[in-house]
């Protein structure tokens, strides 16, 4: 007995031995770096090891030096095994060799392609494989008074012509403004907002080539729009500050914000209140409002949403197998505790699993959102809203992505050029012809 006990003994420590020797140590780079974010992670990478045995370092990264240290990296060999990125690297790093698309394919199709949004996918295909797996995201919205809408008998806001119908309708000035547009040219805001018009009508200053003329009909369309949302607005230089404050004291019917909004529409951040009546804390004007992700131009009936999508990314130089082990568990068993670290902007790109197909839209919607106070989205806005919410990720756009000219459409966006033509046209100085022409001889000059 005591010989089969000591062989037993022996077998398990062997066991054990080669447990340990299997067991591997990962680096995951995050620019997800807050604290309470990285508690999060770190409590995902703790039941990682529990199931696996494998170590998880989390490294924050702040996401502006993302760039520059990520190509160092790669160029000493030393790249972390996974990372969490941004739109604008996943097709740069392709090409240049830092992510291994071949495996981050293979997670997508593992985990089943069509669990994922479609946008998201799409915005991340190079030559046919998904370069990075998608994990959150968030599309800007049209936040508008549904109340005021269904009163007057209008439709949703998911067109030019349904948005000039409810500006005509409901433009009743000071007491209420059709439109709060944005207009202060030197704002990211304002550069934002127009990607978005642009695109719901089909226009980008970028093909497969580099920089594409824009169209002079298709772009008309759009200044002639964006012409009237500015008239159905205050006079100024306005941008996101004066658009939240106007809808939330109730003297706006639409704007367009990201969904950062949802919770202090709601009464839950004190830092920024709704004012429409005299409770800071009241979910009054969360009850009053719904969204539009994706909206239409007459050049272009399908529409598009704006999207800033984020990914996960196995590398070059990881320790494969158990990378992509890593993501997959955060993809899967830990997705909702990667969504819960800020669910009001970190939407499911994933929405459920085969057997389970809205398993994490449902979970996401009973995450708690709030600063100050929290309470699930699923509470404070009727199921179609939040349904809404994500579904902008099936139609998500950004200019120069599909074309592999992100890095082109970024230098574009920054120069500000549109911003100041588009400025000058909706205050008359120039024709809209002109407007086409100055973008067009000046953007052609961005490289």
């Amino acid at each position: 007995m005591r010989i089969i006990a000591k062989l037993t003994g022996t077998m398990l420590l062997s066991a054990s031995m080669v447990t340990l020797a299997q067991a591997d140590t990962i680096r995951f780079w995050t620019t997800e770096e807050q604290p309470e974010r990285l508690a999060v992670q770190e409590k995902i990478a703790a039941a990682f090891k529990e199931k696996t045995g494998h170590d998880v370092e989390v490294i924050p990264v702040t996401e502006s030096d993302l760039g520059t240290r990520a190509t160092a990296a790669f160029a000493a060999g030393d790249l972390p095994d996974v990372i969490y990125l941004t739109l604008q690297y996943v097709l740069p790093w392709a090409e240049a060799g830092i992510l291994d698309v071949e495996t981050n394919g293979d997670i997508v199709e593992e985990l089943g392609v069509d669990t994922f949004q479609a946008g998201a996918v799409s915005m991340a295909d190079f030559d046919g494989l998904t370069a990075a797996v998608p994990v959150d995201g968030w599309t800007q919205m049209i936040v508008y008074r549904k109340d005021l809408f269904d009163a007057a008998g209008l439709a949703a806001p998911d067109s030019y012509a349904n948005i000039t119908a409810a500006i005509e309708k409901l433009h009743n000035p000071p007491e209420i403004y059709g439109f709060v547009a944005a207009t202060k040219v030197d704002e990211n805001f304002m550069s934002q907002v127009l990607e978005h018009v642009f695109l719901a009508n089909g226009v980008s200053p970028v093909d497969s080539d580099g920089f594409a003329p824009l169209d002079e009909a298709k772009t008309t369309e759009v200044l002639e729009f964006y012409k009237a949302l500015a008239e159905a607005s205050p006079p100024g230089d306005l941008f996101w500050q004066q658009s939240r404050e106007l809808y939330f004291s109730g003297n706006a019917a639409m704007i367009i914000w990201s969904p950062f909004i949802l919770d202090e529409l709601a009464g839950l951040r004190d830092s920024a209140p709704p004012t429409i009546n005299d409770d800071p804390t009241s979910a009054e004007l969360a009850s009053k409002t719904d969204v539009v992700t994706t909206f239409s131009g007459p050049s272009n009936p399908d529409g598009a949403a704006w999207a800033d999508v984020r990914y996960l990314g196995v590398t070059s130089d990881a320790n494969t197998d158990v990378a992509a082990e890593f993501v997959k568990f955060s993809m899967d068993e830990g997705y909702l505790d990667t969504l819960s670290m800020a669910p009001e902007g970190k939407f499911p790109v994933r929405t459920g699993t085969a057997d389970e197909p809205n398993k994490f839209v449902e979970g996401w919607s009973q995450l708690p959102v709030g600063v100050d106070r929290k309470a699930p989205l699923s509470e404070l806005y009727p199921a179609e809203t939040v349904s809404r919410i994500t579904t902008g990720l099936e139609t998500a756009d950004r200019w120069g992505v599909k074309e592999g000219q992100l890095s082109l459409a970024s230098k574009i966006i920054n120069s500000q050029i549109i911003n100041r033509v588009v400025r000058q046209y909706i205050d008359g100085e120039i024709d809209a012809a002109t407007a086409v022409a100055m973008m067009n001889e000046q953007l052609a000059a961005v490289d």
